[in-house]
């Protein structure tokens, strides 16, 4: 079984395969099944995302919140009949599995973790690698053989998470990439990871992704409460943000940023981008500093001015 690592050798080439073709990694993710008569019922009273009603084979972003409302997990919801998959960030899983077991109670529900090798297709040329696979490419998900599509909240890239012999998928086209160049893709769209960009202290509002992942039309959930508050009359302090740094130089994770004498975040995620053409991160920034902000990233023993920006970094992949 292959493991993810920085790079395979030629982090350029995997970069350019993630942007403009079809890379492939290991899953960084978890995989959780609830099935039953009663598993949407129950999702709906938990998830941030409304899940009575979706269509089965759809695929939506939901949050799974402390009764407090803060983080407890990101989450693509892949919905079904009487049976849902709730993909995790990658060491998530078992608290999605244990927060749910916490609340099942007198419902019809069975919650287990997905025991099959799962793999990622990242860039504009997963579908054709996927149909010369034998998959399909659908805009949600399929069963057999299992194929979801991911998207991002804020970004155009496609991705995908199949279960399928790795060696079939390089067969059909893909190139085997490495963390790197999976990072500066992830960075450039603007997509926080659980527990590096965001964390169990984090408001949903932080992250960037509450107009993807929260329906406030929907009934009560739990954590319900902060959301709608937040969302109808309030504001955060912070908000996920993208850093340019200004120099060719890569910061490392933890770099302070300053704006003038006061701290104003910390880089949580940095990959050097080529089509930005600098080294990019990911960080919770004030929201006293805006866009087009120069800052300055220091660190011990070093330092670099960086611009402050919205996400996503690049929008759409080169074709």
């Amino acid at each position: 079984m292959s493991e993810r690592r920085p790079s395979l050798g030629d982090v350029t080439g995997e970069y350019l395969a993630v942007r403009r073709d079809c890379g492939l990694i290991p899953a960084a993710r978890d995989l959780i099944w609830v099935r039953g008569p009663d598993a949407g019922s129950f999702l709906d009273g938990l998830l941030s995302q409304t899940i009575i009603g979706s269509s089965p084979g759809t695929v939506t972003r939901s949050f799974l919140l402390a009764p407090n409302g803060k983080l407890r997990a990101l989450l693509h919801v892949l919905a079904g009949g009487e049976e849902f998959g709730l993909v995790a960030d990658e060491g998530w899983g078992e608290t999605v599995r244990d927060d749910l077991s916490r609340f099942r109670i007198r419902v019809d529900v069975a919650i287990e973790a997905e025991t099959r090798q799962l793999f990622e297709l990242w860039g504009p040329g997963s579908g054709r690698v996927l149909t010369a696979a034998g998959f399909g490419t659908p805009d949600g998900w399929a069963a057999e053989p299992f194929v979801a599509r991911l998207p991002f909240a804020l970004a155009a890239v496609p991705r995908y998470l199949v279960a399928a012999d790795e060696a079939a998928l390089l067969g059909a086209g893909a190139l085997r990439v490495g963390t790197l160049a999976i990072d500066a893709a992830r960075i450039e769209a603007g997509e926080p990871v659980m527990g590096r960009d965001v964390d169990e202290s984090t408001i949903p509002h932080e992250s960037g992704l509450v107009p993807s992942a929260v329906d406030f039309e929907k009934g009560c959930y739990l954590g319900q409460e902060l959301v709608a508050r937040i969302g109808s009359r309030g504001h955060v302090n912070r908000t996920l943000r993208g850093v340019v740094v200004t120099r060719n130089v890569v910061p490392p994770l933890g770099a302070e940023i300053r704006a003038g004498e006061r701290s104003a975040g910390t880089v949580t995620s940095v990959a050097e981008s080529l089509d930005v053409g600098a080294p990019v991160g990911l960080a919770l920034v004030r929201r006293e500093v805006t866009s087009g902000d120069v800052v300055d990233l220091t660190w011990e023993g070093g330092g670099v001015p960086a611009e402050v920006r919205d996400l996503p970094l690049v929008s759409d992949p080169v074709r």
